[in-house]
C-alpha cells in the first residue's frame, strides 16, 4: 500500500488489520457507528475528485463499516454497497486504458494495484457480511406455521444486488491484471479473495431455488474465469471437495457448474481431479460421515447424467467404493455406470474395447442386484429399468437380467419387489422379440424351425456337402414355407389399426440376414436371378457351395438361437405372472399398485395368462385402501373403457365385446366385483349412451349376437342399473315381454339374468331404515309377477338343469318387489304341487326324480325368502310406519314429552315389540298345520332320513338344503332336527350334501347361535373332509363364523391352521385369508398360538414335522409387537416342562427360531433356562437355540447384551455336552434301556386321518393324544386321583365316546356352551 517499498496484499480477516505490522496495511483509526455517515460522504466526494484511487486515503472509514456492520443501520449499509460497486465499476472501466499504457510509471502501477486490492477487499467484505446477515435472517424470520414473514429489508435488497455484483467482479477478472503485477503471476491471495465470495454465496442453502438461477450462473462464470486465467484449479478442487462434504445442497450446483466448465471452457481435467479426490476418500471414514457421503453421491450422480463420457474416462478411480460399506456411494457409482451405458456405451457400432467395458459394467450391475442392502438392490433394478427403456441392454444379457428380476420378486424388501415388477413391465414393453409374447406360439415356431433346420445341423457341415442331390438353394426352397408361417405368426399384429408389418418374404430374409450380419457371402433368395452355377472352373464349383453352406448353417443357427431366446423370455414372463398375481394381496399398497399396473401391461401384449391376473385383481375393488381401489378402477378403465375404433358405434362394440369375454365362465364373486366396478363407471358417467343402446339391441335381438352375448348384455345392463336404476326402470316392460316370453323354456339362464337385473330396482333394506320414504313395490297384478308365475309353473314339469337357479331368482324377485308376495308364491306352490300330484296319479305311485327335486327346491326357497321377508322387509315397514305415527303425534301434541321418552325407552320398547311379533309368526304360524309349509315338511324329512331309498345326488342335495332352510324358520323345529342335520353332514357319502349342510349350519349358527353352539366341533371336523370342495366350503363358513364372533375359538382353530398346507391352492388361500383377517382383530393370533402349537405338535394330530414348520412360519409372521414376542418366548420355554415327546421338543425349539429375539427376550431365555436345559441333548433342539443366538448377534446391540449372549451360549454348550455324556454313561453302565424317542412312533399312520366316507364314528372326532399303553392301563384300573400336567389344547379334545357320530337321543348335546369340552384326563 502507499508508503511501503513493496505492495503487500492485506490479510482477509478485518481484525488482522488492527494489528501492527511492518509490511502490511494498518488501520490507523476505527470510527464509531455515528461517525460513519459523514466519513462515507467524504469518501464519495473524494471518489468524484480522484476516482478509484480515493480509497488510498479513505480505507479506514470503510473498514470501520465492516467492523461495526451489525450495529450500522440498513441505509448506511446500502449506501456503502452502492458506493463500492460504483468505485469498482469505475476502476474496471479505467484499467484497460491504464494496462495498455506502455509508459505507465512504477508508482502509478503500484497505486492502481493497491487501490484494486483495497477496493476488492472492501467489496468482497461487504459481500460476506451481507451474505451472513441474509443467512441469519432466513433462520430467524420464520413465523408461526413455518411461513416466512419478510418485508422489504436489506436482505431482499442484497438478493437483488448480488447478481450484478458478481457480474462486475467477473468483468474485472476478465481484464489482463497480470500487468499490474509486472507481468508475473497474480497473487493467490487476491484470487482466493475474489473466489471466496462465490463460495460463501453457495453456502446459502436457498441458492438451489429456481429464482436464484441467474445468481448461480454468475457464480459459475466468475469461478470459470478464475480457473482459466488465474490458475485456480488446485484450490477449486480442494474447496469443492470440502463443500460437498459439509453442504449437501451444493452437490447439484457444483455438478452443473463442473459440467459447464468442462464443455464450454475446456476444463476437462477438473473432472478427473474432483473424481480422483473423491475416489481417494477412505470408505471407512465416509461411513462415519453421513452428510459427506450424501454430498459426494449426489455430485457423482448428477455429473454422470450431464457429462457421462468424461465420467467414463475416470470411472476406475471410483470403483473402490463399490466394496465400501456406504450404500449411498455404491448407488452413486452404479448410477454413473448406468448413465454411461445409456448415453455412451449404447448401440451396435461399438468397438471391441467399448463392448468389453459395457459388459463389465453390466456384470457389476447384475452382481449388485443381490446386494446386501435393500436400497442398493432397489436402485439397481431401477437402473436396469432405465437401461431397458432406452434399449441399451444387449440381447445376450436379456435372459440373465430377466431371471434376476424374477428372483427379486421374492425379496423381503417391498421396495425391491416393487421395482422388480417395474423392470419386468419395462422388459415387456421393450422386448425385441415380438409385439406379442405368447408361450405356445413361440414353442410352436421353435419346433417348426428345429424340425426344418436342425437335421442339417446335427448331420454336420461335412455331411451337408456330400449329397450331390440336395443343394443349399433346394433346401432353402423346401424350408421357406415353414419359415414363412413361423415369421408370419411371430410378426402378426395384435389389433387392427397397428402398423403393418413387412411382407413375409421380406421379413424372413431380413430376419435371417440381420441376425447373421457377421457372416460373409450373399444369400440366395426365393427369386434370385443369379444362377447357382456359372462357367467357372471345377475348383470354383466345389468351393462356392461349401461357402454358401457354411453361411447357410450359421444363419440357421442364428435364427434358431433367436427363437430360443424368445421362447426362454416367454417362459420367464410366464413364471413371473404367477408370482406377481400372488403379490396383489400384499400389505404394501405400492406393491399392489405395481402388480396391477404390470397385469395391465401384460394384457396389452396379448399374453393369455394375463386374464387370470385381470380377474384376480377384481376383489381388490373392495379394498379399504383408496389407492388400491383407484388402481383397480384405472386398470379396468384403461383395459375396457378405451377401445379402439373410428366411430362411437365401433368403440361401443369393442367395449361390450371385451366386457362380455371376462364374464365367460366367471364365478359369482367375479361378477359381483365387476358389478361394483361398472356401477362406479356409470355413476361417473364414463359409460357412453351408445354402449347402453347397443346392450338393449343385443338383448332384443335387433343386433345379431349369440346366446352367450345376449345373456352378457342383460348382466351388464343389471350391473349398470346398480349405479343408475332408471336404466332398467325405464325399460321394464321390454325386459318382461322379451326376457320372460314364451321362449323362456329355451334359455332359463337368460330369464334368470333378467330377474337379477330387475332386482336392482329394489333398494337396499338397510339403507331404507334411515328414511321414511315408501319402499318401491309393484302391485300384485303387475304383468311381471304374472309372467314369473306362469314361467315357473310351466317349467316345473320339464327336466332342465337350469330351472332351479331361475326359480330361486324369480322367487327372490317376487318377495323383493311385489305387494303380497306370500300370496303369489303360495299360488305358485299350489300349482306346482298340483302338477306333481297329477304326475303321481298318471305314473301309478311313482314320480320322476327331477320333479321331486324341483318341488323340494321350490319349498325351500319360498320358506327362506318368507323368513327374510318378515325379518327385513316387514320389520322395516313396521318401523317406518311407527316413526310416521310418532312424528304425526308429535306435531299434534307439541313438545310435551314423558319420562320414558326422555330416557329413550319408547323406541326401544317398540322395536322389541315388533321383533317379538315377527318371532311369534315364525315360531308359531309358519310351520303349524294351517300353513302351506307344513304339508311339505314330512316329505323333506322322509327324503333326508332315507338316503338309501332316495339315492339321487341332486335330490339328496336339494332335500338337505331345504331342511336347513326350514330350520331357519323356527328355533323349535331347528332344535328338534339338528341331530338329523349333523348326522347327514357327517355320514353322507355325497359331497354336495355335506357342502350344502355346512352352509346351512353356518346360517343357523348366526340365527340360532345357542342351539348350534354344542355342535361346533362337528363343523370343525369338516375341515378334514376328504373332498376338497367340502373342505373349501367348511373353511369359508368357519372363516365367516369366527370373524363375526359367532363361534368361540380356542385350540380347535388348529384345524384352520392345518389348511395352510392343504394340497389344493384354493383351500390354502382360504386359510391364508382367514389368518390375515384374524390378525386385524387385536391379539387374536397371539392368544391362539400356544394352543395351536400344542395341537399340531402332538404326534397323534397327523401333521408332519416339515408341514408344522410351514404352518408356524406363516403364523409367526403376524407376531410383530415386542411385548408379544417376549411373552411368547416365556410361554414356549414353559411348554418344555409339559412336552412329552422329542417331536414336541423339536417343534417348540423351532418356534423359538421364528421369533425376532430382543434384549428382553434374551433375558427371558436366560430366566427360563431350567425349563429346557435337559432337552438340549437333542442335536436338533440344540441347533435351534444356537440359531436363535446367531440371529440375536447379527441384529447387533449393546456390549452387555453380547456378554449375556455369550454366557447363555456357554450354558447351552455345557448342558448339551452334559446330556450327551450322561446318556452315554447310562447306556454303558446299565442294562436298562433308554426310553424310546417319540420319533419312532409312526406319524403317517396316526389315528387322526383325513375323513373317509365310511361310517366309522372315530373318524369324525378328535381322539385324545394318549398313548396306547395309557389306554390299556385306564381299562384295567380306575384312574388315580392325582394332578397331572395337561396342554390347554388337550382341554378342548373330547373323548371318543362323547362324540360318537351315532348321535342317539341320550347323546345329543344339551349344554349351551360346550365348544371346549372337558377331557376325561381332567378328572384324574
Amino acid at each position: 500500500f502507499p508508503g511501503r517499498p513493496a505492495p503487500v496484499y492485506p490479510p482477509t480477516p478485518p481484525s488482522c488489520l488492527l494489528a501492527a505490522g511492518e509490511t502490511a496495511q494498518v488501520v490507523q483509526e476505527v470510527l464509531s457507528a455515528r461517525e460513519l455517515p459523514p466519513a462515507l460522504t467524504a469518501f464519495r466526494t473524494a471518489f468524484r475528485a480522484r476516482g478509484a484511487l480515493a480509497v488510498l486515503q479513505h480505507f479506514d472509514p470503510l473498514y470501520s463499516l465492516l467492523h461495526h456492520f451489525q450495529a450500522v443501520g440498513a441505509d448506511v449499509k446500502e449506501d456503502a454497497l452502492e458506493l463500492m460497486m460504483r468505485v469498482v465499476s469505475h476502476h474496471s472501466n479505467e484499467l484497460p486504458a491504464i494496462l495498455g499504457d506502455s509508459g505507465l510509471s512504477r508508482t502509478d502501477r503500484t497505486a492502481h494495484l493497491n487501490a484494486l486490492k483495497m477496493n476488492c477487499y472492501l467489496l468482497t467484505g461487504l459481500v460476506d457480511a451481507f451474505e451472513m446477515e441474509t443467512c441469519k435472517s432466513g433462520l430467524l424470520e420464520v413465523g408461526p406455521g413455518g411461513k416466512k414473514n419478510r418485508t422489504k429489508t436489506s436482505g431482499s435488497l442484497w438478493e437483488e444486488e448480488r447478481e450484478p455484483l458478481l457480474r462486475l467482479l467477473t468483468q474485472l477478472l476478465q481484464l489482463d491484471l497480470h500487468k499490474l503485477w509486472g507481468g508475473s503471476v497474480v497473487e493467490e491471495e487476491f484470487v482466493s479473495l475474489m473466489t471466496g465470495s462465490c463460495y460463501r454465496i453457495l453456502e446459502n442453502s436457498s441458492i438451489g431455488l429456481q429464482k436464484y438461477r441467474a445468481t448461480r450462473e454468475a457464480v459459475t462464470h466468475l469461478l470459470a474465469t478464475a480457473l482459466v486465467h488465474y490458475d485456480h484449479m488446485f484450490s477449486a478442487t480442494l474447496k469443492i471437495t470440502q463443500m460437498l462434504q459439509h453442504f449437501e445442497h451444493v452437490a447439484p450446483v457444483f455438478a452443473q457448474a463442473v459440467s459447464l466448465w468442462a464443455t464450454e471452457y475446456g476444463l476437462k481435467s477438473l473432472v478427473g481431479e474432483l473424481l480422483r479426490e473423491i475416489g481417494q476418500k477412505c470408505p471407512q471414514d465416509l461411513t462415519r460421515d453421513a452428510s459427506g457421503i450424501k454430498g459426494y453421491a449426489t455430485f457423482i450422480t448428477e455429473l454422470a447424467e450431464q457429462i457421462p463420457a468424461l465420467v467414463l474416462s475416470n470411472m476406475s478411480v471410483l470403483l473402490r467404493h463399490l466394496d465400501g460399506e456406504s450404500y449411498m456411494m455404491r448407488n452413486a457409482v452404479l448410477v454413473a455406470m448406468a448413465e454411461v451405458l445409456v448415453q455412451v456405451l449404447n448401440g451396435d457400432q461399438l468397438e471391441e474395447a467399448a463392448r468389453g467395458t459395457r459388459d463389465q459394467f453390466l456384470n457389476m450391475l447384475q452382481a449388485h442386484v443381490c446386494d446386501i442392502n435393500g436400497f442398493v438392490r432397489s436402485r439397481v433394478l431401477q437402473l436396469f429399468t432405465r437401461i431397458v427403456q432406452c434399449k441399451a441392454l444387449p440381447l445376450t444379457q436379456f435372459q440373465s437380467v430377466v431371471s434376476l428380476a424374477v428372483g427379486r420378486l421374492r425379496d423381503k424388501s417391498v421396495v425391491v419387489a416393487k421395482n422388480a415388477i417395474q423392470l419386468l413391465a419395462a422388459f415387456l414393453s421393450n422386448n425385441p422379440f415380438s409385439s406379442k409374447v405368447i408361450l405356445t406360439s413361440m414353442l410352436a415356431m421353435l419346433d417348426v424351425c428345429l424340425q426344418a433346420e436342425y437335421p442339417q445341423l446335427a448331420i454336420g457341415r461335412a455331411a451337408a456337402f456330400l449329397s450331390p442331390v440336395i443343394t443349399p438353394e433346394e433346401e432353402w426352397e423346401a424350408m421357406l414355407p415353414e419359415v414363412r408361417s413361423a415369421t408370419q405368426q411371430l410378426f402378426q399384429p395384435q389389433q387392427e389399426g397397428e402398423e403393418e408389418v413387412l411382407e413375409v418374404e421380406e421379413t424372413a430374409e431380413i430376419l435371417l440376414t440381420n441376425k447373421c450380419s457377421c457372416c460373409a457371402g450373399s444369400y440366395p433368395g426365393e427369386n434370385s436371378e443369379d444362377p447357382p452355377h456359372g462357367n467357372s472352373s471345377c475348383k470354383t464349383k466345389e468351393v462356392v457351395p461349401e461357402e454358401q453352406s457354411q453361411t447357410e448353417l450359421v444363419k440357421q443357427e442364428m435364427l434358431v438361437q433367436y427363437l430360443q431366446d424368445a421362447y426362454n423370455f416367454s417362459v420367464k414372463i410366464t413364471e413371473a405372472l404367477s408370482l406377481i398375481s400372488k403379490m396383489m394381496y400384499e400389505n404394501c399398497v405400492s406393491v399392489v399398485q405395481e402388480a396391477i399396473e404390470f397385469f395391465v401391461t401384460v394384457s396389452q401384449f396379448g399374453v393369455p395368462q394375463a386374464l387370470v391376473g385381470i380377474r384376480r385383481m377384481l376383489p381388490l375393488i373392495w379394498s379399504r385402501e383408496p389407492g388400491i381401489k383407484e388402481a383397480v378402477l384405472n386398470a379396468y378403465r384403461r383395459l375396457y373403457l378405451s377401445p379402439s375404433g373410428d366411430s362411437e358405434r365401433a368403440r361401443a362394440q369393442g367395449l361390450v365385446h371385451s366386457l362380455s369375454l371376462i364374464m365367460v365362465d366367471a364365478s359369482l364373486g367375479t361378477i359381483q366385483c365387476l358389478e361394483e366396478i361398472i356401477s362406479e363407471f356409470v355413476q361417473k358417467d364414463e359409460i357412453k349412451p351408445a354402449v347402453i343402446q347397443l346392450l338393449w339391441e343385443r338383448f332384443t335381438e335387433k343386433s345379431q349376437c349369440s346366446s352367450l352375448e345376449r345373456r352378457a348384455a342383460v348382466m351388464l345392463l343389471g350391473m349398470m342399473a346398480r349405479g343408475k336404476p332408471e336404466i332398467i326402470g325405464s325399460n321394464l316392460d321390454v325386459l318382461v315381454t322379451v326376457g320372460l316370453s314364451e321362449k323362456v323354456c329355451e334359455d332359463y339362464r337368460l330369464a334368470q339374468e333378467v330377474c337379477n337385473a330387475i332386482t336392482k330396482l329394489a333398494g337396499k333394506p338397510k339403507s331404507a331404515l334411515g328414511n321414511n320414504n315408501t319402499p318401491f313395490r309393484l302391485p300384485q297384478n303387475h304383468m311381471l309377477f304374472g309372467c314369473l308365475s306362469k314361467t315357473v309353473s310351466k317349467g316345473f314339469d320339464q327336466p332342465s338343469g337350469h330351472w332351479i337357479p331361475f326359480m330361486e331368482s324369480a322367487v327372490m324377485l317376487i318377495y323383493q318387489l311385489a305387494e303380497g308376495a306370500e300370496e303369489i308364491c303360495a299360488h305358485i306352490l299350489q300349482e306346482c304341487s298340483q302338477q306333481a300330484l297329477e304326475k303321481l296319479q298318471e305314473a301309478d305311485g311313482s314320480l320322476p326324480t327331477f320333479l321331486l327335486t324341483h318341488l323340494v327346491s321350490l319349498v325351500g326357497q319360498v320358506a327362506l325368502q318368507q323368513v327374510a321377508h318378515l325379518e327385513v322387509s316387514v320389520s322395516a315397514e313396521l318401523h317406518r310406519r311407527r316413526i310416521l305415527r310418532e312424528e304425526e303425534k308429535t306435531k299434534n301434541t307439541g313438545n310435551e314429552t314423558t319420562m320414558e321418552e326422555e330416557l329413550g325407552l319408547v323406541g326401544a320398547t317398540a322395536d322389541d315389540t315388533e321383533a317379538e311379533l315377527i318371532r311369534n309368526i315364525c315360531e308359531k304360524e309358519l310351520l303349524d298345520g294351517k300353513h302351506l309349509f307344513s304339508a311339505f315338511v314330512p316329505l323333506v324329512l322322509k327324503i333326508c332320513n332315507n338316503p338309501g331309498l332316495y339315492s339321487d345326488s341332486a335330490l339328496s342335495a336339494a332335500a338337505a338344503l331345504t331342511l336347513g332352510k326350514l330350520c331357519m324358520i323356527s328355533s323349535e323345529f331347528c332344535d328338534s332336527h339338528l341331530r338329523l342335520l349333523f348326522t347327514m353332514m357327517e355320514k353322507s357319502t355325497l359331497p354336495g350334501v355335506r357342502s350344502n349342510l355346512i352352509i346351512a349350519a353356518g346360517d343357523l349358527a348366526i340365527r340360532f347361535p345357542n342351539l348350534v353352539e354344542p355342535w361346533t366341533s362337528h363343523l370343525y371336523a369338516r375341515l378334514r373332509d376328504p373332498c376338497p370342495s367340502v373342505r373349501q366350503t367348511a373353511g369359508l363358513v368357519m372363516t365367516h363364523l369366527i370373524l363375526k364372533d359367532m363361534v368361540k375359538v380356542k385350540g380347535q382353530v388348529s384345524e384352520m391352521a392345518a389348511l395352510l398346507i392343504d394340497p389344493e391352492e384354493a383351500i390354502m388361500g382360504v386359510a391364508q385369508n382367514f389368518f390375515s383377517e384374524l390378525s386385524n382383530k387385536g391379539n387374536a393370533i397371539y392368544n391362539l398360538l400356544p394352543d395351536i402349537i400344542s395341537r399340531l405338535s402332538d404326534p397323534d394330530c397327523g401333521v408332519e414335522e416339515e408341514s408344522f414348520h410351514i404352518i408356524m412360519r406363516h403364523l409367526f409372521s403376524y407376531i410383530t409387537k415386542d411385548k408379544q414376542t417376549e411373552s411368547l418366548v416365556e410361554k414356549l420355554c414353559q411348554r418344555f416342562r409339559t412336552a412329552r415327546t422329542e417331536r414336541q421338543y423339536r417343534d417348540l425349539s423351532h418356534c423359538l427360531t421364528l421369533l425376532p429375539l430382543s434384549e428382553r427376550g434374551l433375558h427371558k431365555l436366560q430366566d427360563n433356562f431350567d425349563c429346557f436345559a435337559d432337552k438340549l441333548q437333542d442335536p436338533a433342539v440344540y441347533s435351534c437355540f444356537q440359531a436363535v443366538l446367531v440371529r440375536f448377534r447379527r441384529a447387533g446391540g449393546k456390549p452387555e447384551n453380547k456378554t449375556l449372549a455369550e454366557e447363555l451360549e456357554q450354558k447351552l454348550f455345557a448342558s448339551h455336552n452334559r446330556g450327551l455324556e450322561s446318556a452315554e454313561t447310562c447306556q454303558e453302565g446299565s442294562r436298562t434301556p433308554m426310553p424310546e424317542p417319540a420319533k419312532q412312533k409312526p406319524t403317517g399312520g396316526s389315528r387322526r386321518q383325513p375323513l373317509s366316507t365310511a361310517n366309522r364314528d372315530d373318524d369324525f372326532v378328535t381322539p385324545q393324544p394318549r398313548t396306547f399303553r395309557n389306554q390299556k392301563r385306564a381299562q384295567k384300573r380306575p384312574p388315580p386321583k392325582k394332578a397331572v400336567i395337561t396342554f390347554s389344547s388337550d382341554e378342548e379334545n373330547s373323548s371318543e365316546d362323547e362324540l360318537s357320530a351315532e348321535l342317539t337321543e341320550e347323546e345329543t348335546p344339551t349344554k349351551t356352551t360346550p365348544i371346549t369340552r372337558s377331557s376325561a384326563r381332567r378328572l384324574r
